[in-house]
């Protein structure tokens, strides 16, 4: 009898020994040891962006096409100079100058001249303002960005040819690209209309100028 009494305390005590607090302690999760958490600071790429002049002067000069109507498509050159009002509005001078081919009647009367050399010297000039459309970005590749915009732009001038002056609204888009804090690179396409009754009655012309250029900021 005292033997099996002995054998149920000892069966109690190794009981009580695997069931102690220290046991509960061990697996209790709000007291689980746990690894510290890594942050990784992400790779930061550095980038050069160009600081923009204050200057609001742009000259430039350009070099191009024009097709004026009845006399064929020939090369124009010129210059520009704008003051810009705001980042977006500017006000722009521009004079070109081409030299006019023969109309179809002249090569097919076999000599018959409606101008003289002299006269065939087409120039214009015309004030005009511009406004910026879709002002953004423009990417060469992965590595470069440059500012830029596209430009409506609308104005009125004067275009001699023909020993005569005749008054002359111009109206077209224009992009530009600023390489750097004082260069920039223009891409122009412009109607410039008129009326004109050289061949005999009045007409109203559009004459069509497509023309690049670069400009300095000063």
């Amino acid at each position: 009898m005292e033997s099996r009494i002995q054998r149920i305390f000892l069966v109690l005590a190794v009981g009580a020994a695997w069931v102690s607090p220290g046991a509960f302690a061990a697996t209790d999760p709000n007291e689980l040891e746990l690894e510290p958490l890594v942050v990784r600071e992400p790779e930061r790429r550095k980038v050069d962006v160009d600081k923009l002049d204050k200057e609001n002067f742009e000259f430039g000069v350009l070099a191009g096409l024009m097709s004026v109507e009845d006399f064929g498509t020939n090369t124009v050159v010129g210059a520009r100079v704008a003051y810009h009002v705001t980042e977006d509005f500017f006000v722009e001078g521009q004079y070109g100058r081409t030299t006019l081919g023969e109309t179809s009647f002249e090569r097919l009367s076999g000599g018959a001249q409606i101008l003289t050399d002299d006269e065939r010297d087409m120039t214009y000039y015309n004030v005009s303002v511009g406004y910026n459309i879709f002002p953004g970005e423009s990417f060469l590749g992965r590595g470069l960005a440059f500012k830029g915009g596209l430009y409506v732009v609308a104005g009125v001038g004067s275009t001699n040819f023909g020993g005569d002056d005749r008054f002359t609204i111009n109206a077209g888009v224009v992009y530009r690209l600023i390489a750097t804090d004082w260069l920039a690179f223009h891409i122009d396409v412009r109607d410039h209309v008129f009326e004109t009754d050289l061949l005999g009655s009045r007409e109203t012309k559009h004459n069509i100028e497509f023309s690049g250029g670069l400009t300095l900021f000063f």
